[in-house]
């Protein structure tokens, strides 16, 4: 049986809407898409609430669909990687004419 918990992979501020969605078999965008219609049209009203469920849910353990990301400790979830540099080519023309 499923448990209600935030996702550590579908996190986007804190993993609320992407446990939600797990929980619910749910595209979490497309909760996020609802939720931010819903702050529009009820003057912020889900705000609190999105904060209140935040503090409440339980950590999820991270046994969810995409076991081959790499896991990071931060609530913003993917978005705090850093990114692989590429090496610099070399030239080897004579720009002294310049």
């Amino acid at each position: 049986m499923k448990k209600l918990a935030k996702s550590k992979q579908n996190a986007v501020i804190f993993g609320v809407l992407g446990g939600i969605g797990e929980y619910l078999s749910i595209d979490p965008v497309l909760l996020r898409v609802v939720v931010v219609v819903a702050t529009f049209l009820g003057v912020g009203v889900t705000v609190p609430i999105y904060l209140l469920l935040a503090l409440v849910m339980p950590d999820g353990n991270g046994e969810s669909q995409s076991e081959n990301k790499p896991r990071t400790n931060s609530p913003f979830g993917q978005f705090n990687e850093k990114p692989k540099r590429k090496e610099a080519e070399k030239i080897e023309e004579d720009w002294s004419d310049f």
